[in-house]
């Protein structure tokens, strides 16, 4: 049977002009190339990478998928020895169809023995299948015989019935790419929506109608029919793709490399009328999600929590009290094992009963229990920075789930995972972008997850320098926010003795005494430290001159952009403000010969802005420093003005002030 030609839209921007790289045998020359002819530092290089998927008929399963992959690798240093063992996910938890099937089809390893090029295959050792979960296994590719200067190939084929995706094709690695390849064979029945993400901008593509046939064994009598249909070939080439290498202060570098999904949007029949349209939208999927028995109904039971809830309100009045109660009870009840999730795993009752579940099952009963006091509360469905942005609507784009409700006055986020967090304060690896809310109809709405207000991180010191340079005071450190949450994440636990010798070896081996901290439990209140130092290492005497930092013994920056060039979006996290004040009294005696002139700049679009100004009034100095980061995510073309404003802000810090002898 043959079909019509239905246009074929791709979502894409150049046309290729390439030619096809053959695979051409491995020559001494490749064998002996000892750097990447255009990035010496890498330790290895993909010198060719190729995909194709096609599609199978049988009579019994109709059409079914093949995804073909091969690549080869040269190992330029030690630390490309990593390469030899590359790992392949497939998946096996679907519900109506058969597990993938993987297959590793060749595997061999190039060496110079002896003058000439020496292949050693890989074994059934070399050829290792771990069950991840219920729903994921992995093939791990072991190449045998591999060194420095080696080449390394293989081959692996994945079968698949499962035709609403295909697997992420990857065009940018860790590691150059001289060249990549991936090639469709898509049935015209079929329309898929090519979605190409991440940066590097050099994909090219061609596309072509082509007839196609498939024999196939008729079950019936026995012999081999032929299955005749158009299909549409596309290729995508790439050629010379740089690294993708890590930079600080980056989300999920994931989010950018360059790499290809296909998503079904419909099956064409002969009668269009007939069409399956599968094309989604970000609130289709969230009704979808709402309507599964591990969701929706789980948000709607709440006779586990009853009685205790009754018990739990007796005499709290009020929605922002009763969220605080709520809030802090489900945390103090429930412990999280670490699953992320935004499907219930053994319900909501068994996991109150047994005091512990998934992120699913403890947000989902922060939600009944809020709904049954009264207080109007929401799933919102999100993905964590660890699991990336989705590119295109679909359930697994989510893998984690918050609670939403009115507090303050406000619409906040909650997560019943996180003990130390109040309300409206996040773990940060759920600070990703967007999420989106459900209404108990199925309806949703996107939510900005990026906080709005700035977490606060100020220092006041009073502090007197004697002419031994020995220096005396007090501190007072307040912090909010996010500033506050990272303090009793990390140190809420800690022993104060040990945090204590922590503090003083971070803040330039000072001598702490009479420490104090408040609101340590109670989470809506900012973090308060008090404490007394000594030092006798902050002032540096040269002859009858005395030079130190303005801000003393508090850390004097680095600027972590040091390179020429960024390929990756800036992530700040969260907006945050930071705000120095110290008050110097001088040695009598001494004098003020020099202080730091004084500095504010601020980059366009209000990113950021510093300002630093040292006084010299009779015998004490006042200093004030302030800075500000107001953007959670900063494109990678700001790099330039990034880079030199913080630079400007450490070349400042780094200056001292000078005391003279009179």
């Amino acid at each position: 049977m043959r079909s019509g030609l239905v246009p074929f839209l791709l979502l894409l921007v150049a046309l290729c002009n390439g030619q096809k790289s053959e695979s051409a045998k491995v020559t001494i020359k490749d064998l002996e190339m000892r750097r990447h002819p255009a990035d010496s530092t890498a330790a290895a290089a993909v010198l060719y990478n190729k995909g194709v998927t096609k599609f199978n008929y049988s009579a019994e399963k109709g059409f079914t998928a093949e995804h073909i992959f091969e690549m080869r690798i040269k190992i330029y240093k030690k630390e490309g020895l990593q390469y030899a063992n590359y790992e392949v996910p497939y998946y096996i938890g679907y519900e109506n169809l058969n597990p993938d099937v993987l297959n590793v089809t060749d595997a061999v390893t190039y060496n110079i023995v002896n003058g000439k090029v020496e292949k050693t295959k890989i074994g059934s050792e070399g050829k290792f299948t771990e069950k991840v979960n219920k729903n994921w296994k992995t093939v791990t590719i072991t190449l045998p015989n591999v060194k420095v200067g080696s080449i390394i190939e293989f081959r692996y084929t994945l079968k698949s019935e499962d035709l609403m995706s295909f697997p992420t094709f990857v065009f940018q690695r860790d590691i150059p790419v001289d060249y990549v390849e991936y090639r469709t064979e898509i049935p015209v029945t079929y329309g898929y929506k090519p979605v190409i993400k991440g940066l590097f901008k050099g994909i090219e593509y061609k596309s072509a109608v082509e007839s196609n046939s498939i024999g196939f064994r008729n079950a019936t009598t026995t012999r081999t029919d032929y299955l005749e249909f158009n299909q549409v070939t596309t290729t995508y080439i790439g050629k010379s793709i740089a690294a993708l290498r890590p930079e600080p202060l980056v989300d999920n570098v994931e989010n950018y490399r360059s790499a290809i999904d296909h998503e079904l949007e419909v099956i064409r029949e002969r009668d269009e009328r007939n069409n399956q349209d599968f094309s989604k939208t970000w609130e289709g999927v969230a009704r979808k999600i709402y309507k599964r028995a591990e969701f929706g109904k789980q948000l709607e039971r709440n006779d586990y929590f009853d009685g205790e809830l009754r018990q739990l309100l007796n005499g709290v009045e009020g929605n922002d009290e009763r969220v605080k109660a709520i809030f802090g009870y489900v945390k103090a009840k429930m412990n999280w094992n670490g699953e992320f999730g935004y499907l219930t795993d053994k319900g909501v009752q068994k996991a109150w009963v047994d005091r512990t579940g998934n992120s699913a099952e403890l947000n989902f009963i922060l939600t009944a229990m809020l709904n049954a006091a009264g207080v109007t509360a929401y799933p919102v469905l999100v993905s964590t920075v660890g699991h990336g942005i989705p590119v295109y609507p679909n359930q697994t784009g989510f893998n984690y789930v918050l609670t939403a409700c009115n507090f303050n006055g406000k619409q906040t986020l909650l997560d019943a995972c996180t003990r130390k967090a109040p309300p409206g304060i996040l773990p940060l690896y759920a600070l990703n972008w967007n999420g989106r809310l459900i209404a108990r109809d199925g309806n949703s709405e996107e939510i900005n997850m990026q906080p709005q207000a700035s977490s606060k991180n100020n220092t006041s010191i009073v502090a007197t320098l004697d002419d031994t340079g020995h220096l005396k005071g007090q501190v007072r450190v307040y912090k909010t926010d996010y500033e506050a949450f990272g303090y009793r994440q990390q140190f809420g636990g800690m022993n104060q003795d040990q945090y204590l010798e922590r503090l003083e070896n971070d803040l330039n081996k000072i001598a702490i005494s009479h420490y104090s901290v408040e609101n340590t439990e109670d989470l809506t209140e900012p973090i308060k430290e008090a404490f007394d130092f000594t030092s006798d290492g902050l002032a540096e005497i040269i002859g009858d001159r005395m030079y130190l930092s303005p801000s003393l013994f508090l850390q004097q920056p680095k600027n972590i952009f040091t390179g020429d060039e960024r390929q990756l979006p800036v992530f700040f996290g969260y907006p945050k403000q930071s705000k120095i004040v110290v008050t110097l009294e001088i040695p009598k005696g001494y004098s003020v010969e020099s202080i730091p002139l004084p500095m504010s700049v601020a980059t366009p679009e209000n990113v950021a802005a510093f300002r630093y100004e040292v006084k010299s009034l009779g015998n004490k100095i006042q200093v004030s420093i302030s800075s500000e980061v107001n953007k959670m995510l900063v494109s990678q073309d700001f790099y330039p003005v990034l880079k030199d404003f913080f630079q400007k802000l450490t070349d400042k810090r780094n200056e001292k002030l000078v005391l003279k002898k009179l």
